[in-house]
Parts: structure tokens; C-alpha cells; sequence
């Protein structure tokens, strides 16, 4: 239902508001309630299995009325395994250490202040998501870990499947006797909800956007409201004139096609000049062969007549599907340069057997998570140990990479005197 502006700002306004006083009671909560939280809400995804996928069915025959196909279908399907993912996921995250009242550090001063620098939640976060509904179990139970109280606003491709997922943490957040708005979702699919929700700077602490481009630049131009960028993956696998080549090929493949759709797939396979007689070939057939369409400069092209010419928008393009470019540089300095000039900073690779080579590239490129002999696809904060993540972030202030539960806290300092005055 489209609302109309004032509509939708009274809207916010009370969801805003309801999210900022459970806010300031989720803070208060101790780490046995918010697991319990978390474990109730865990049994409810897999006790309520067919009701999400009935919800789930609603939203895929919408999206193939639509045309949705391939990677970003994938993206938006459920199925049995990934709910009980869902669920385990929740589990991970409650037996994970509570960074609420961690102490960072603690001093004493020559006048004898007591100085400790503890974790605090952040507040209120508001999370923007296209597509994959299990956004939502992640992101509303780092938050509830964390204390602090979400708005999540998916998309209209998953409203269904992401309601009845949000349905089950709100069970767990009930059992457990924490406050009833600290986990809300915009309760409509209207564009004009999420315009009124960025300008929400007086409830809202935190936006964090995860989608498409056009997403994230709405955001980043409407937005009054702190971002924890969640930007584009156009990452990439250089492999080095010292590859293993067995090692490369699968961890390219693994990189590329495991999912496609996730931001941590690898777009663009770059290779050292030197080793194109023996590695480009082989790669590039493995590629073809699994039905991965590929892009190429004219080196790549003569090695196969199905490699297409790749264009200049190909070395900046995010396809979230079975498309990858490839293109041979020369030498390290080359692929840095490369990753440079058209890279997200997001996730980038390196397959070599030359440990200068592996810690040159650690040190010089400039991107949230750098690998060595490693699928890209390993961009996940689960994978990290970290209990899931609400996103990857691309800036550097804050927090960068895998946003976890440490990243959703600040700190604040509490200094305990007896009776000092300033001079």
C-alpha cells in the first residue's frame, strides 16, 4: 500500500520511537536473556520450516511472474538446509562471548582518576536489504546480542519470507521477557517508507545498507543518518606466476560458482603474463565447461572462440551470476594496479606459492579482506568465527570488513574519582 508522505513519516516516527525506548531496556539485558532469546527463536525456525517456505513459495512464484532467474533467484529461494542454517546460525551467535560491558582497557592517573574504556551497544540500528531473506535472522540477532534494537526494512521481493523469519525472533524475544520493540520491520514494501526512515536521525543511530547499486547510492544521497557502507563485491583472484595451478583452479571455481549471487563471488580473474601459456587455458575451460560465461581481453579470447570480448564496464561490474572477466596483467605490480583502479574494496585474492609475493599483496592492497590461497566466497563473518555479520563494510571508519557483534558496539569511558577537582 503506497503511503503518502506525511503517512509515512508518522509511521517511522512511532516505529523510531518505540525502537528507541527498547533501545535503552535491551542495553540493561543480561547475556542469559538475550541467549534465550536467541535459542527459542533458533527452535522456532526449524519447528515453523513449512510455514517459511510456504511464505518463501509466495515470494518465488511473484519473483518468476517477474522474470527473476538465475543468481538473484537463488538469492531470494529458501530451502530446508539454509533454515536450519538460519537456526544454527542463531545458536552460533548466542553461545558467542556478550561484547556488552566488555572492558577494553582500564588506568589509573598521577591524580588518581580510574579510567576503563567499556563496550556499549550502538542504539538503534536500521538495516536496508534486497533479496536474501536470511538477512533478516542474521541481522536482527547480532543485533539482539549486541542490545541493541533494530529496523529492518527488506525487500518487496522477500517481504513474505522475511516477515515470517521475524516472526520467529519476535517469539524468542518474547519468551524471553525482553522489551517487545527491539526487533520491528517496516510493515510495508512502499519505497517511500525507507525515505522517511533516513531521515530518522533522532531514533536511529546506525543505517546499513545491503544491495544492489542503486540501493546504496539512494541511501548514501538520502540518508541523515551515520552508514556502515555495505557497497559493492567486485573482487578479484590474481594468480600469480607462482600458482600451483590444481590449487588455482579450484579455488577460482569455488570462488566464482559456488554461489554466485553472494557478494564474496569472485567478477574478475586476473593472470600474471608470465604463466598464461600454462594456467589460462585449463582455468578458463574449467569455467566454460560449468557453464560460466565468460568475458575476455584478447588474450583470453584466443585461447577459446566462447570467451566474449570483455568491455571497459566489465573491470568495474559486480554480475552477482555466472558471468566472470578475466584479463592477463603483468606481474603483481600489475594486478595491484589493476585492483586499484576498477576494486570495491571489499574482498580480493591472491593464489601464489611465493610468500614474498602473498605478503606483498596483504600489505599493498587496499581492500577490507585480503586472501592468500583462499576462495573469496570465505568474505562471511560465519566463516570468520564471528556468528555471522550484517554486511561487509567497505569504509574505514568504524568498522571494515565482516560487521559482527563487536562492530555493532561502541565503548564509553567510566572514570571513578574520590573528590578530584582540575587545576
Amino acid at each position: 500500500m503506497k503511503q503518502e508522505g506525511a503517512a509515512a513519516t508518522d509511521l517511522m516516527v512511532r516505529i523510531g520511537r518505540q525502537a528507541r525506548a527498547a533501545a535503552a531496556q535491551l542495553a540493561q539485558a543480561g547475556s542469559a536473556d538475550k541467549n534465550r532469546a536467541l535459542t527459542i527463536a533458533a527452535e522456532a525456525l526449524s519447528d515453523q520450516q513449512s510455514e517459511i517456505l510456504l511464505a518463501n513459495a509466495g515470494d518465488l512464484d511473484a519473483a518468476d511472474a517477474e522474470g527473476t532467474g538465475g543468481a538473484l533467484r537463488d538469492r531470494l529461494m529458501l530451502t530446508a538446509d539454509r533454515i536450519e542454517a538460519m537456526s544454527s546460525g542463531l545458536r552460533e551467535i548466542a553461545a558467542l562471548p556478550d561484547p556488552v560491558g566488555q572492558q577494553l582497557a582500564r588506568w589509573r592517573r598521577p591524580n588518581g582518576l580510574d579510567i576503563a574504556r567499556v563496550r556499549v551497544p550502538l542504539g538503534v540500528i536500521g538495516i536496508i536489504y534486497e533479496s536474501r531473506p536470511n538477512v533478516t535472522a542474521d541481522a536482527g540477532a547480532l543485533c539482539l546480542k549486541s542490545g541493541n534494537a533494530a529496523i529492518l526494512r527488506g525487500g518487496s521481493e522477500s517481504f513474505h519470507s522475511a516477515h515470517a523469519i521475524l516472526r520467529c525472533l519476535q517469539q524468542g524475544v518474547a519468551a524471553a521477557g525482553l522489551p517487545q520493540y527491539c526487533l520491528q520491520m517496516v510493515p510495508d514494501s512502499d519505497r517511500a517508507l525507507v525515505g522517511a526512515m533516513l531521515r530518522l536521525s533522532e531514533f536511529i543511530d546506525v543505517i546499513v545498507p545491503r544491495g544492489g547499486r542503486g540501493l546504496i547510492e539512494r541511501v548514501i544521497a538520502d540518508s541523515r543518518i551515520p552508514l556502515f557502507l555495505h557497497l559493492e563485491g567486485n573482487n578479484h583472484i590474481f594468480i600469480d606466476k607462482a600458482a600451483d595451478l590444481p590449487m588455482a583452479r579450484e579455488v577460482v571455481m569455488n570462488a566464482k560458482l559456488r554461489r554466485p549471487g553472494v557478494c564474496g563471488a569472485v567478477e574478475t580473474l586476473l593472470i600474471d603474463r608470465a604463466v598464461a601459456a600454462t594456467h589460462l587455458a585449463p582455468i578458463v575451460a574449467d569455467l566454460l565447461s560449468a557453464g560460466c560465461e565468460v568475458r575476455g581481453d584478447s588474450a583470453s579470447q584466443a585461447i577459446d572462440a566462447r570467451v566474449l570480448a570483455a568491455t571497459p564496464e566489465d573491470w568495474s561490474t559486480e554480475y552477482l551470476d555466472r558471468i566472470i572477466a578475466v584479463k592477463l596483467v603483468d606481474g603483481l605490480d600489475g594486478a595491484i594496479a589493476h585492483i586499484e583502479r576498477f576494486g570495491s574494496h571489499h574482498t580480493d585474492a591472491i593464489v601464489t606459492a611465493d610468500d614474498a609475493a602473498a605478503e606483498t599483496f596483504l600489505a599493498r592492497v587496499d581492500s577490507a579482506i585480503v586472501l592468500v590461497n583462499a576462495s573469496t566466497q570465505f568474505a562471511d563473518g560465519g566463516e570468520f568465527g564471528m556468528g555471522a555479520e550484517i554486511g561487509i563494510s567497505t569504509g574505514k571508519l568504524h568498522a571494515r570488513g565482516p560487521v559482527g557483534l563487536e562492530q555493532l558496539t561502541s565503548f564509553k569511558y567510566l572514570v571513578r574519582g574520590t573528590g578530584q577537582v582540575r587545576p
